[in-house]
């Protein structure tokens, strides 16, 4: 299966379609499968009033919330603008409002953030509408992915129309921290499809995850990092996005088996590099050859290097001229017991 690469432009349209419509560009130039969104709405995520939230003022995030939300007419321009360009579209949801507005412009697959993968009356009304469901599991244990994998199960969403996505909730994540072989874990314990989303600032945790065998992949990208914003200092610009992109591109080719071993890069290269056998004298007809006769030397030859035992032995039917090359047509096979 394909790797499917999810262009995660998430808040980073900062409210503005224009700003969205160009990120839309950067994924649909870069060559991802699909460009996805966070629908939010501020009053159905955050609890109202004033608390303690992380190094965050919590009004400061409310007030970036409210900003980026748009109507449906806007995500509906998006969504057109997306596919004018040759990329699907598809958004994360928070609540049932962004879900019937994202059920409308009919996605290849609805996402779900870490934050909800314990929030099992969501996880159910997604599934309810019978689409992929890709699932972060950033701040899970095992445990708390069993349950969420058990309540979509009875809901019928399994195999491979459920996608956990393997995550490491830190901004930026280090790669030495991405614990890449809990996707096997993941594979192995819930028979589903299973893909990584990426928080780290390059992509060598992504080409080891498909290595791995993620066949999604999820990746923050902006047209600017310096632009205010949640995330937008740990998203990827266009060129290094494209990269990112060819990258694993290139990661699935070296991945699909090949019917000859050699190819003719390394055909052309053996050639040189492999020795053949060549005589170390100028030698006569008639002579019997023994292992002193005989150079092992570049290039390649008509007879291998690893011909030596049936070489030896043999009689010349011809003279051979120091550092020429032997050829089975000069040889008569010694005489056997």
């Amino acid at each position: 299966m394909a790797v499917h690469i999810i262009a995660e432009a998430g808040s980073n349209y900062n409210g503005s379609v224009d700003l969205a419509k160009q990120l839309n560009g950067v994924a649909a130039n870069a060559r991802a499968d699909s460009v996805k969104y966070q629908i939010i709405n501020t009053d159905e995520l955050y609890r109202k009033g004033d608390y303690a939230y992380g190094h965050y003022k919590i009004e400061d995030i409310r007030a970036i919330r409210r900003r980026d939300e748009l109507t449906d007419e806007q995500w509906a321009d998006i969504r057109s603008d997306a596919l004018s360009r040759g990329i699907a579209f598809s958004s994360s949801i928070f609540d049932t409002k962004g879900l019937d507005l994202l059920c409308t412009f009919d996605p290849p697959y609805i996402k779900t953030a870490s934050c909800d993968l314990n929030n099992l009356r969501l996880l159910r009304e997604i599934a309810a509408r019978g689409r992929t469901m890709v699932v972060s599991t950033g701040m899970s244990t095992l445990g708390d992915i069993e349950k969420a994998v058990a309540a979509l199960a009875k809901e019928g969403v399994e195999g491979e129309k459920l996608v956990l996505l393997h995550c490491v909730s830190a901004y930026p994540s280090e790669l030495k921290d991405t614990n890449l072989t809990f996707l096997q874990t993941l594979r192995s314990a819930f028979g589903t499809a299973v893909g990584f989303s990426d928080h780290t600032l390059g992509r060598e945790a992504a080409c080891i995850a498909v290595a791995l065998g993620a066949t999604w992949i999820e990746k923050h990208f902006t047209t600017d990092h310096t632009l205010d914003g949640l995330d937008h200092k740990h998203a990827m610009e266009p060129d290094a996005f494209a990269a990112y992109v060819s990258a694993i591109r290139e990661t699935e080719a070296a991945l699909v088996p090949k019917v000859t071993k050699i190819g003719p890069a390394e055909a052309y290269t053996r050639q040189r590099a492999r020795r053949g056998l060549y005589a170390a004298n100028d030698l006569p007809a008639g002579h019997v050859l023994t292992s002193e006769d005989i150079l092992i030397v570049r290039p390649e030859s008509a007879i291998a290097a690893d011909e030596i035992d049936e070489v030896v032995g043999s009689t010349l039917l011809q003279p051979v001229k120091a550092s020429g090359a032997f050829s089975p047509g000069l040889l008569a096979p010694p005489a056997r017991a």
